[in-house]
């Protein structure tokens, strides 16, 4: 009897497919080559589109984005020098060669610069006493993985409180005060937040920030103030 070969199935009529109709190897490629002869029109703007995107984002970064970035840099030191003096109308309006923050947000919107502008516009309007621009700026601000990301928010909560928005305010008082780390900023806006829960009269509330407060950072000021406080409220051990 005669062995059948391997990968070799019996031939089968009625319209089915045989083993000898399938394609080759060989005319598998012509069948792509075919395809691509077909379609290289469009093949070939598909690549050139997309290295046009690739090259157009490369320059926009290396001939725009960078430079604007450190012509922003340049123009918010000068700005942040005049604040640092207190001198706020200096610092956020455009005087001579300074562009001044609101300058700086409306030029170079986009940038690192541009985005630290709005917290600084948030404070010089919270100085000047125009609150609702302020809340504008400080909630425009994005604070995240910069150093005066929690001063911002307090900044926010003050510019609630001044508007009567006192539960926004408390929100965003805890919101700064939530980093156990930081002894300069978390006391201040924690005691913050209970004022202002003494303001809502719900005085459970206050005392308990009070008591976190005087147990998270005891050497501070706050936590001194937290003990009167606490005395006032009817509570004597903190």
């Amino acid at each position: 009897m005669a062995k059948q070969e391997l990968y070799t199935a019996p031939r089968k009529v009625e319209g089915a497919v045989v083993v000898d109709d399938l394609p080759t190897a060989e005319e598998k490629l012509k069948g792509v080559e075919s395809w691509y002869q077909s379609n290289s029109k469009m093949v070939n703007n598909v690549l050139i589109g997309i290295l046009a995107v690739v090259v157009g984002y490369f320059a926009y970064t290396k001939f725009y984005q960078q430079p604007n970035i450190d012509k922003s840099n340049d123009a918010i030191f000068r700005a942040q020098t005049y604040f640092g003096m207190d001198s706020i109308n200096w610092a956020f309006e455009r005087r001579w060669n300074n562009p001044g923050f609101l300058k700086i947000i409306d030029k170079y919107g986009g940038t690192p610069a541009g985005n630290l502008a709005h917290y600084y516009a948030g404070v010089c309007f919270l100085k000047k006493g125009d609150f609702a621009k302020a809340e504008k700026h400080l909630k425009e601000f994005d604070g995240k993985g910069t150093l005066v990301a929690k001063i911002a928010k307090g900044s926010l909560g003050d510019a609630y409180m001044e508007q009567k928005k006192v539960d926004d305010a408390i929100k965003a008082y805890l919101e700064a005060g939530d980093d156990d780390e930081n002894i300069l900023v978390s006391p201040i806006y924690l005691e913050r937040a209970a004022m202002a829960y003494e303001m809502k009269n719900n005085a459970a509330e206050a005392i308990k920030i009070y008591k976190d407060l005087y147990n998270k950072f005891p050497g501070t000021g706050q936590a001194q103030n937290a003990v009167k406080n606490l005395a006032r409220l009817g509570e004597y051990n903190p």
